[in-house]
């Protein structure tokens, strides 16, 4: 069994931790590079990998996703060194075949929409949450949200593919001064039941 991780790892990955909405940079390529290897490793249902990227940083591309966002959304992520609009891969059990193997997974899927459907969001929605992880463990800071128009930024930055996206996360190192107050959280009596 693998031992705990230090006190310190606890504040950067989730104590101290916090959404940003204000950030510097910049972020290179080999910095999303890292994030992404470091993030590929956490676990999915038949390893199905549904996560797909696209990070918008150049001002063009910045210029596309504004025409996507919520109004308030605009300036912070106008502003953020990078953007990475997260989606799930409609034909993802097309890879299974490589990345699982040791079973016909393929199978499990082809010609089942709802449990495609299902499968995508649920496994790219794990993928997201590793992402943000493994950039606070490489040292950076994020901003994840939902308020942006997916249909249009599908049509600006996955056409002609099947992936679906459900999430921006600006990027960056976070600026304290410009934090909102911490919201508080659930105790565990609250929503855990052991039974």
């Amino acid at each position: 069994m693998s031992a705990a991780l230090p006190a310190a790892a606890f504040d950067q990955l989730f104590l101290a931790a916090r959404t940003h909405n204000a950030f510097t940079g910049p972020i290179e390529d080999a910095d999303l590079q890292a994030i992404f290897d470091l993030m590929k490793w956490g676990p999915t249902g038949a390893n199905s990998c549904p996560v797909r990227f696209r990070f918008i940083r150049s001002p063009e591309a910045k210029e596309t996703l504004r025409a996507t966002l919520q109004p308030g959304n605009v300036e912070k992520t106008m502003a953020a060194p990078v953007t990475a609009l997260v989606g799930y891969d409609l034909e993802f059990y097309e890879h299974l075949p490589r990345l699982f193997p040791h079973a016909d997974a393929k199978s499990w899927f082809v010609g089942n929409e709802p449990s495609i459907r299902h499968n995508a969001f649920l496994n790219a929605s794990l993928q997201a949450g590793y992402f943000i992880v493994a950039a606070r463990s490489l040292g950076f800071d994020c901003g994840p949200m939902s308020g942006f128009d997916s249909e249009k930024a599908d049509q600006a930055f996955f056409a002609g593919t099947r992936v679906k996206s459900f999430m921006l996360v600006n990027l960056g190192h976070g600026d304290p001064a410009k934090l909102y107050p911490r919201g508080p959280r659930f105790d565990f009596s609250e929503v855990c039941a052991v039974l």
